[in-house]
């Protein structure tokens, strides 16, 4: 009784904390949802959400999303596979994580400097002989910050998995005369899809709701689902239509957590 009861105290802030801040905000968001920029009681909001408008919002902001999360794939799994394979292995990966915890906001505008008409990538490339281009407020320069910042988020995922991979699987597979390709198609990327799968999920969701990135770095040529939650709530007073695109991210996001599920079954 006595360790029932101090587990519902342990419990008790966290549920708290639940309630608080993650039930109560999304029910407010639900609520206004529900009324026009005027302040009355409406499903207009759900109606405009579904033309051309703002349906090629949502689609650039999965293709955008896609992309940054692809690449950051792509670059992120041989990564963490050399780190497994380094004697320092754990040093290594702390120097990948550390930019992470810069604030966002300082390092877009390190790269407003570096991309920027006298900035080092154009020094570089004026000293190459192509001459000065414009790399600042592209999809170019979005796409190669945002997969800056996200990439040591997806590495993290993919190492622990590759990490806790059983070395005697693969010592199977050579023995077995299967090829590296094989032995990585076969053996090691089944084994690590757990953790790919938590990659693509903390990349993917996060760069679906960008809205600062898509100012200081694309100059807004770039144009989001979270950009137009801001344009809405800050600028157009439009509480009601910024909510009901809100609402849609959230269940949009919620579907990618279940289909990105990585809870193991028992055998």
């Amino acid at each position: 009784m006595e360790n029932k009861l101090t587990k519902n105290l342990y419990l008790f802030p966290y549920l708290l904390w639940i309630a608080l801040f993650v039930i109560a905000p999304i029910l407010l968001v639900l609520y206004y949802s529900f009324f026009d920029i005027e302040g009355n009681l409406s499903l207009i909001n759900y109606q405009k959400f579904f033309t051309p408008v703002y349906l090629k919002m949502t689609f650039s902001s999965f293709w955008y999303a896609f992309l940054i999360t692809a690449i950051s794939l792509l670059i992120a799994y041989p990564t963490a596979y050399l780190l497994t394979k380094t004697k320092h292995k754990q040093l290594w990966l702390l120097l990948i994580i550390v930019p992470s915890w810069i604030n966002l906001l300082l390092k877009a505008y390190a790269f407003i400097g570096i991309f920027g008409t006298y900035g080092a990538a154009n020094s570089f490339l004026n000293l190459m002989g192509i001459g000065s281009q414009q790399i600042l407020f592209t999809d170019f320069s979005f796409i190669f910050v945002s997969v800056y910042i996200f990439i040591p988020f997806m590495i993290l995922p993919i190492f622990n998995s590759l990490n806790e991979l059983n070395p005697t699987l693969l010592d199977a597979a050579n023995d077995l005369g299967a090829s590296k390709w094989t032995t990585f198609r076969r053996v090691i990327f089944p084994l690590t899809i757990d953790g790919v799968k938590s990659g693509c999920q903390v990349v993917f969701i996060p760069a679906l709701s960008l809205f600062m990135l898509t100012r200081l770095i694309a100059g807004n040529r770039v144009i989001t689902l979270g950009t137009s939650i801001e344009q809405h709530f800050l600028v157009t007073q439009d509480w009601g239509m910024g909510s009901t695109i809100a609402v849609f991210l959230i269940i949009i996001m919620v579907v990618i957590m279940v289909v990105t599920n990585t809870r193991k079954r028992g055998v």
